[in-house]
């Protein structure tokens, strides 16, 4: 962008100059043979051209116009048709909206808020798989108690995550009309003293499949074979398995998050599942490892791709472990790269003496006591940096358990005999 002015613009309109001129990233100037000028914006999105129109100059100025791009140009790159959430704020008129219509508003006034492009996507496509073809005609004050069981009952006991995720999101758009006074404010997708009497908990309904985790007695043997293999998946996965850290950190972690010299690792809060800044202590390990990778020129990432300017893939670290055995329907296991937080967790319970916030502190898990969450400060860093290294040391001993006392450093939380 920035290739037009206010000046430019009113040039071209007072010549009349007929035809589109481009600001750049798809928002153009539109002038007509009457001199009137208008903004749109040109984009691809599932290979066919579109072309939005986001209103007309003077009213929307140069600045409005690059703003509103901006947005849709965000919708675009999640796979999102600006075109189904361009509505601006709801008309004060007496009209009242479809559901389609009022969750494309919703959508559109929250979507700032929400983490990540990937969340705006599955509100989109959630709600367009399982909702719309039941209410997605219906104006919002004719959505009833029997539309939402019709939607939520044939995927309760087959898809229960995504189907209590759509009830939610049914609830939020429903009190969204609700407050603008387009239905009565009683919710028929409300879940808390009304769907709950009438849908099974979905917690009775399937068990938490956690994922496979490979005991942590044989994490060290593991480290021992990863140790062997000079590849950036490799390295990655090393890296993984001693920071305790999720896949997704570690995959898009870059050299600007990580001071060697304070042997710390920051992970960005729009980076971490609990929206908030995660620091992690490095072990001695863990900064040898970083020292030996190979920097990629012009590339941020830790772990880079085979795609210039790109992080390793998300299937990388799970096809090594395939390859070695130990990945699912492997001989030597059935194990994922996010088990290994499981492991770690096991291994601080079990053979160490750490209090159990400092292990929780480690893995980012958010403090489920509000009262204590309200009082609690600091995040216990030069504790855990302390077990992060024993963690460390641990898996480079490739000791029985009965010499595992022979590694204990002098400290009230070393390893338990």
């Amino acid at each position: 962008m920035g290739k037009l002015t206010s000046k430019k613009i009113q040039q071209l309109a007072k010549e009349a100059q007929k035809g589109m001129t481009g600001d750049g990233q798809g928002l153009y100037l539109q002038i007509t043979a009457s001199g009137s000028a208008s903004w749109i914006y040109r984009f691809k999105l599932r290979g066919k051209q579109r072309y939005m129109g986001l209103g007309s100059f003077p009213e929307v100025s140069l600045a409005e116009a690059r703003e509103r791009a901006s947005d849709h140009r965000k919708c675009v790159k999640a796979g999102i048709d600006p075109m189904d959430v361009s509505s601006e704020e709801p008309d004060t008129t007496d009209t009242i909206p479809s559901f389609t219509s009022c969750a494309a508003r919703y959508i559109m006034s929250h979507r700032r808020s929400w983490r990540n492009i990937k969340h705006a996507r599955q509100w989109v496509s959630t709600l367009k798989a399982y909702a719309r073809p039941v209410i997605g005609e219906k104006s919002v004050q004719e959505v009833t108690t029997k539309d939402i069981l019709k939607i939520l009952s044939p995927i309760w006991t087959t898809k229960t995550e995504t189907a209590k995720r759509v009830q939610g999101r049914i609830e939020n758009i429903l009190d969204y009309a609700a407050a603008h006074n387009y239905r009565d404010p009683v919710n028929p997708a409300r879940w808390r003293g009304h769907l709950d009497k009438l849908l099974a908990k979905p917690s009775k309904v399937r068990k938490v499949a956690h994922h496979p985790a490979m005991p942590y007695g044989e994490v060290a043997g593991f480290m021992s074979e990863l140790r062997e293999n000079a590849s950036i998946s490799s390295k990655a996965l090393q890296f993984l398995i001693l920071t305790a850290t999720r896949t997704s950190e570690v995959l898009h972690s870059t050299w600007a998050e990580i001071d060697l010299d304070s042997k710390t690792w920051t992970i960005p809060a729009e980076r971490t599942k609990a929206g908030r800044e995660h620091r992690v202590p490095l072990s001695r390990q863990a900064l040898t490892l970083l020292h030996r990778l190979p920097r990629v020129k012009d590339s941020p990432y830790v772990f880079p791709g085979a795609r210039y300017g790109r992080p390793l893939s998300n299937m990388a670290m799970l096809q090594l472990m395939r390859g070695l055995g130990y990945g699912p329907g492997g001989e030597r296991g059935g194990y994922v790269p996010h088990g290994f937080r499981s492991s770690f967790r096991d291994w601080t319970g079990e053979v160490t003496s750490y209090p159990r916030d400092v292990a929780e502190m480690a893995l980012a898990h958010a403090i489920q006591n509000k009262v204590e969450a309200a009082y609690r400060r600091g995040d216990l860093f030069e504790k855990r940096r302390e077990m992060m290294q024993v963690w460390a040391d641990y898996l480079d001993a490739l000791k029985s358990d009965e010499d595992i006392t022979d590694t204990q450093p002098a400290s009230d939380h070393s390893l338990a005999s």
